[in-house]
């Protein structure tokens, strides 16, 4: 049978807490209590009905601030020469990658 199991060590006498954090600890179980039993339920909020939702929802998209044609066509710009950035990156180092491949094989077999 393993040490840590089965047998059980006969466990060592517990020292007694000082008087004062048996003090504190019990007036902290208190407070908890308190604390607890004091919370008022929320209160129930009535829904509001689709009429007050279609107004809020207007009132929200005329907040909404549209980009100009010339952001946009910008935007775009950036996003395809990005793509290309990054297409072009991939094919140098799948390229390469593949062969150092090409010359590890050739130099195994």
């Amino acid at each position: 049978m393993a040490k840590d199991q089965g047998v059980k060590s006969p466990a060592a006498p517990r020292a007694k807490p000082p008087a004062k954090l048996a003090q504190k600890s019990a007036q902290s179980a208190k407070s908890a209590v308190s604390a607890t039993a004091a919370r008022a339920p929320e209160p129930v909020r009535p829904r509001p009905n689709l009429a007050q939702f279609a107004r809020e929802v207007r009132a929200e998209a005329r907040k909404i601030t549209w980009t100009s044609w010339k952001e946009t066509w910008i935007t775009s710009v950036m996003v395809f020469i990005m793509v290309v950035v990054t297409a072009t990156f991939f094919l140098v180092v799948d390229g390469s990658l593949s062969f150092i491949m090409q010359q590890l094989l050739k130099f195994a077999g």
